[in-house]
């Protein structure tokens, strides 16, 4: 019986798939956009290059079976054969795929909520040939929707008369009602991350919009928020491999964490002033009033008729910027308790991160997968005991 991921290769997906490898004996199946098994094995190469050297990555790949196919294809675009197999062999599903494009209706419609919909009907079908231990939509804190200066607890439910901040937060939010109401026989657990920035082991990351709005905005001399709000963000080392263990416990008592800072999250003053001390800058100056003219002139950048750099960062800060002026916090009280473990402050490694984007010119450096031609002295994985 193998797992049956969506999403393996994106950022938070190669956190919990190299957890999986490394702390249980589970077999894989997952599904990518390839066309055969070599172009499956290099995409997931450069997913997991960022956690593992190619000795390694070579020996667990007769634990994955790579399922070709396509989120937003009829059936996930996955053959007969390959979809009889995974109705006879997954014993649960881990949904993590999902279109980031927060501006494009149509991308998160078809990725998100028709890519979702494929997934449920599968895991249906899996139901029906064998009782499903667990389904796992990945999905984001924001679903809670525009609430300015709130403090959002897990165990709320969706609040369907809130504002959504984007196309992705609002298919997001249909994703989770979906699966509430097609899988109701079957144990479904939803975990929301809030943002993600960056590892807080080590400067090296493959995912750069939210640190390149972090840098934007940190390099300008006079930020247009208040010091005081808060921005709740989480280190990918510690909810990506949340997402993984929280998947294979048997003994969760809740159905919904947030991955998140939580009360813990630092101000922007907070995130600024630990930046600039790391980098040997001035703290900025800080005028909220600026805040609505920021974020218009943003969007104003996003709509030139041309693609360029000042094209793409004006629309990533149009997405970044709603979040940070609205102040929310969403409570983890549960992920920490459940997972023994607390999130990493930004402030603490994020001048790191700063440091490793800018130095990459926001690219990262992948690198071919080296062949290993004798695998009997590479030493096992160390699988430690899940909690």
């Amino acid at each position: 019986m193998a797992i049956f991921i969506t999403g393996a290769t994106g950022y938070l997906g190669s956190y919990a798939t190299e957890w999986l490898l490394r702390n249980t004996d589970h077999d894989l199946a997952l599904l990518v956009r390839a066309a055969d098994y070599d172009a499956g094995v290099e995409r997931l190469w450069r997913a997991l290059q960022l956690h593992m050297q190619a000795d390694e990555f070579h020996r667990h790949l007769d634990r994955i079976c790579f399922i070709c196919g396509d989120l937003s294809e009829p059936s996930l675009g996955i053959s007969l054969a390959d979809y009889d197999w995974l109705v006879s062999n997954a014993e649960s599903v881990l949904h993590a795929a999902a279109a980031l494009n927060f501006r494009s209706e149509r991308a998160c419609t078809n990725h998100n909520l028709r890519g979702t919909l494929s997934v449920v009907k599968l895991a249906r079908a899996i139901q029906e040939d064998h009782p499903l231990r667990r389904f796992t939509l990945v999905s984001t804190v924001a679903v809670a929707g525009d609430r300015p200066g709130e403090l959002v607890l897990e165990d709320e439910p969706l609040d369907w008369s809130r504002a959504d901040f984007n196309p992705y937060t609002r298919t997001k939010k249909f994703c989770e009602h979906m699966v509430r109401e097609l899988l109701p026989d079957v144990p479904c657990l939803h975990l929301r991350p809030s943002s993600v920035i960056g590892d807080s082991r080590f400067p090296e990351t493959t995912q750069f919009d939210m640190i390149r709005a972090v840098c934007a905005l940190s390099e300008l001399p006079v930020l247009p928020f208040e010091p005081d709000v808060r921005l709740d963000v989480v280190n990918a080392d510690w909810a990506g491999t949340g997402i993984a263990e929280l998947h294979v416990r048997e003994d969760l008592a809740r159905d919904t964490y947030h991955l998140s800072a939580g009360t813990e999250s630092r101000t922007v003053g907070e995130i600024a002033e630990a930046l600039s001390s790391s980098l040997g800058r001035r703290v900025p100056r800080f005028a909220g009033q600026l805040t609505r003219p920021f974020e218009w002139a943003s969007q104003g950048l996003a709509r030139l008729p041309r693609p360029g750099g000042l094209q793409r960062l004006g629309a990533l800060l149009s997405v970044f910027i709603p979040y940070v002026a609205s102040d929310i916090v969403y409570d983890n009280e549960r992920a920490v308790a459940d997972l023994a473990a607390s999130p990493v402050p930004f402030t603490s490694y994020g001048a790191a991160v700063y440091r490793y984007a800018k130095s990459v010119n926001f690219e990262f450096p992948y690198r071919a997968l080296p062949e290993v031609l004798d695998l009997s002295n590479v030493p096992p994985s160390p699988v430690r005991p899940m909690a």
